[in-house]
């Protein structure tokens, strides 16, 4: 094995923990800020149906005593009306092989919305999340080291013995119009979303440093940060005393192409989400998604399958307390995690090492604590 000293492996591991795209975390910002919004709208109409036909028939005492609760005085048929708020605190324990260094409580994160509601139908948010994770099988593992110009590797690596914090803090910035359509009973939501996301890993907090792209260092490119278009629309497809469900389509975009992406054509972002009501207090759901991730460092759109599994409970009137595993990775990136190492020149300590990857899998269980207006509640 070639000897590499302590400082050339520090580099190495910082260099791979930028170049590493993120997972399940825009999914889990467009899936907090489109989707539940978009529902609760739905529910809202829905649950006013049901009250209006119950007011509307005979009270022969049938009714179902576990359908949907009738909505809160001085809530709308639609979108909540005037200003809401929802904000928490989270932090997140990852799954899998993340080694030794890894297996802890990941620091904590935040998330704030703002939304005013002109009307039923139309309505504005701002919000802000911070999602943390820890990739797995980062810092495991034996791989080949390459010099630029030769064939053969010239030795390898072991990247279990750096013992780097590789702690990836994602945080989004994001507006949106929340539109609710109605076609006879069926409603739609329509969401057009701008999305801003910035990064920052454990190891030196900082976002830009050199790649490997097509055999040759990249720099100066601020790795993982970018900013998109989005256009989603919601449906309902399940309604029950018990269950609900949706449909979520989301047409995305970058702002523009930056780093080494390639084209620029509407990525599609498809999220079902179903949950199941045991009371008026407690809800369980799970959110398959297929969704797409693109950041300078990528030629071309990560396909991502995730979902995300978890359950909530209302505390009180305004509080809340949830919990939520997720996990996924991208299918057209392979091998996950890292494949090769190149530096430029020997010796491979005093020269520039950027790291081949593929994609990157991470699973982690979230926990979070929060308030807010109780119109807006997922309950």
């Amino acid at each position: 094995m070639l000897p590499v000293p302590l400082c050339a492996l520090i580099l190495i591991v910082t260099v791979v923990a930028l170049r590493l795209p993120a997972l399940a975390d825009a999914d889990g910002a467009l899936g907090s800020q489109i989707v539940l919004p978009a529902n609760l709208a739905i529910k809202n109409v829905l649950r006013a149906r049901v009250d209006d036909h119950a007011s509307a028939g005979p009270s022969t005492g049938s009714q179902p005593s576990n359908a949907y609760p009738k909505i809160p005085a001085g809530t709308h048929a639609g979108l909540p009306v005037g200003f809401t708020y929802t904000a928490d605190v989270s932090s997140a324990y990852p799954l899998g092989n993340v080694g030794d260094h890894g297996r802890r409580w990941l620091p904590g994160g935040v998330d704030a919305v703002a939304s005013y509601g002109f009307n039923p139908e139309l309505r504005i948010s701002a919000s802000y999340y911070e999602i943390q994770h820890y990739p797995v099988g980062f810092d495991s593992g034996v791989v080949p080291l390459y010099v630029q110009g030769l064939a053969p590797p010239v030795g390898t690596v072991d990247l279990s013995t750096t013992g780097i914090d590789v702690t990836t803090k994602d945080r989004f910035a994001i507006l949106n119009v929340e539109k609710l359509f109605r076609f006879g009973k069926l409603p739609l939501v329509v969401t057009p979303t701008y999305v801003s996301r910035t990064s920052t890993v454990g190891v030196g907090h900082q976002d830009i440093v050199p790649f490997e792209y097509r055999g040759f260092p990249v720099t100066d490119i601020n790795t993982r940060t970018a900013q998109y278009y989005s256009l989603a629309f919601t449906l309902p497809f399940l309604s029950t005393t018990k269950m609900f469900g949706t449909f979520t389509m989301a047409p995305t975009w970058l702002t523009h192409l930056n780093g080494v992406n390639q084209v620029n054509h509407a990525q599609l972002y498809q999220i079902l989400y179903v949950e199941y009501n045991l009371n008026d207090t407690t809800k369980f759901f799970l959110q398959p998604q297929a969704s797409r991730d693109y950041l300078p460092t990528d030629p071309f759109a990560q396909h991502i399958y995730s979902y995300f599994l978890g359950g909530s409970e209302k505390v009180g009137k305004n509080g809340f307390v949830q919990v939520v595993l997720n996990s996924g990775g991208p299918s057209n990136y392979s091998p996950y995690g890292i494949s090769s190492l190149h530096c430029l020149a020997l010796p491979c300590s005093r020269n520039p090492v950027v790291p081949q990857v593929g994609g990157l899998k991470a699973t982690q269980l979230q926990l979070q604590i929060g308030i807010g207006s109780p119109s807006v509640l997922p309950f």
